[in-house]
């Protein structure tokens, strides 16, 4: 299905946009909105607060930033405003994701004279901190690194006009509403500034925060299931944990997709997604043994090595991506076709935030997932919470294919080591008593030890005179 059918008829130049803007939007090759653009870019850009529900891949990012960028062209600084003093604040739950929203700033304001910047941890801090102290409009980050400079004094937000709160269900999940919630304090009234708020569910708790931070909000709901439907395919396999592995081997022989990879690019992008680090690593290596390109993500990698992977990922030199749940949202990574739940979730919401990651934009995908007496128990949540049954088909032997035995790493054996000789003891010289000599009665030397108690005086009996 082709992508014109995900995007709407409404077009970006029939909006309140400055030709900048709509030209940075030309670069980068958009003309018709999203519905969750459609749906939020008309409110935003009139003034009024927005908390719309929208998945990944629906073009939300697009949507805040053009609402924040429009809002502060329309609206000067003050004149008392101060170098390190940002303009706009957009608040990320991952590192990854606000590196995403910042490069898609620099996109839409290529022709603008705003500047922007992304801070977050794992590099660069002397020089994301440099950059704020000489000044920047948009300030984009995670709660934690951006508090971390607050503190310290680096910046300030007294002149923030608008507020952007991305995947805020995300920051529940993370722990960071605390964060959250102490930047949201120091911020001017929410009546005094643009308030947009993104997330993949409205929970109870998404919606007390909107009540809490944003002014009189809006909400918007984008059916996802409308857009899943018809775009993804979704199955699901009962198996048992010990056939897991080879029923994995099987899907991906199905698929056809071929092993060594590494030298000719790949028009296949699998995500697997795991529970634990400890199998994804048992699942990287049998998948590498097996000759395909794959990668390990997981919370452990470092931020240089985790995007040079996405970058590996995104062209095709690695063909598949074992994944623990730091993956599932915030991750720009494009036409991902096979989205494979080797765990199922504990959460249904995650099971929407990893399925999210394909049919992205109209595309199609394939959500596979294992359904193992140890997860299983949370299949009930997740139907109900997407509204529908996951589709079963039967796991049949020729799908099962038992992997190769993994290479046993020569490792050095230890060789019985012999005893060494105890070291000879040191001789040490006798003993000696210190002794006296005293005359006998027959006139000859007779020699005499001291008299104990002259040696431990502390033992010493003091004689008792008797009368009689």
């Amino acid at each position: 299905m082709s992508t014109e059918t995900y995007l709407t008829d409404i077009a970006f130049d029939s909006l309140a946009l400055s030709p900048a803007l709509l030209q940075g939007l030309a670069d980068a090759g958009f003309k018709h909105c999203t519905p969750i653009q459609a749906s939020t870019l008309p409110l935003a850009l009139s003034g009024q607060d927005v908390a719309g529900q929208a998945q990944t891949g629906t073009g939300k990012t697009i949507a805040f930033l053009l609402a924040v960028l429009a809002h502060l062209l329309k609206n000067p600084p003050s004149e008392r405003r101060q170098a390190n003093q940002p303009r706009a604040l957009i608040l990320a739950p991952t590192r990854e994701l606000a590196i995403q929203i910042a490069k898609d700033c620099t996109l839409l304001s290529e022709h603008l004279t705003l500047k922007s910047l992304a801070v977050y941890g794992g590099e660069g801090y002397h020089q994301q901190r440099n950059q704020l102290v000489t000044g920047i409009d948009v300030l984009i980050g995670t709660p934690g690194r951006i508090i971390d400079y607050y503190k310290q004094h680096v910046f300030n937000l007294k002149a923030v006009q608008a507020v952007v709160l991305d995947e805020a269900d995300r920051m529940f999940d993370l722990g960071f509403i605390k964060d959250l919630r102490f930047l949201l304090r120091q911020l001017p009234k929410p009546s005094t500034r643009l308030n947009l708020m993104f997330s993949a569910t409205l929970s109870w708790r998404v919606q007390e925060l909107a009540y809490e931070s944003l002014n009189n909000p809006q909400f918007v709901k984008i059916d996802s299931e409308a857009v899943i439907a018809d775009k993804m395919i979704e199955h699901l396999y009962h198996v048992g944990s010990e056939e897991k592995l080879s029923l994995l081997l099987g899907i991906l022989k199905r698929e056809q997709l071929p092993p060594q990879q590494s030298e000719i690019p790949t028009v296949f992008r699998i995500l697997i997604f795991i529970n634990t680090k400890r199998t994804a690593e048992k699942i990287c290596q049998t998948l590498g043994n097996e000759g395909y390109a794959v990668a390990l993500m997981s919370g452990d990698v470092v931020q240089k090595r985790r995007m040079q992977l996405l970058q590996q990922f995104a062209l095709g030199k690695i063909a598949i991506m074992v994944a623990t749940d730091v993956a599932a949202r915030g991750l720009h990574i494009p036409a991902v076709t096979h989205v494979i739940n080797y765990d199922l979730p504990q959460d249904a919401e995650d099971y929407v935030h990893r399925i999210g990651r394909t049919a992205r934009a109209g595309a199609s995908g394939q959500a596979i997932s294992f359904g193992c007496e140890e997860y299983v128990y949370s299949l009930s949540d997740i139907e109900e919470y997407i509204g529908h049954k996951i589709p079963v088909l039967p796991v049949e032997d020729n799908l099962l294919i038992k992997p190769a035995p993994l290479p046993k790493f020569a490792t050095p054996t230890p060789q019985k080591q012999q005893r060494r000789p105890a070291p000879p003891k040191k001789s040490l010289p006798p003993a000696t008593t210190s002794t006296s000599t005293m005359p006998t009665a027959d006139g000859s030397d007779k020699p005499k030890k001291r008299n104990r108690l002259f040696r431990n005086p502390k033992k010493a009996v003091t004689p008792t005179s008797t009368t009689g």
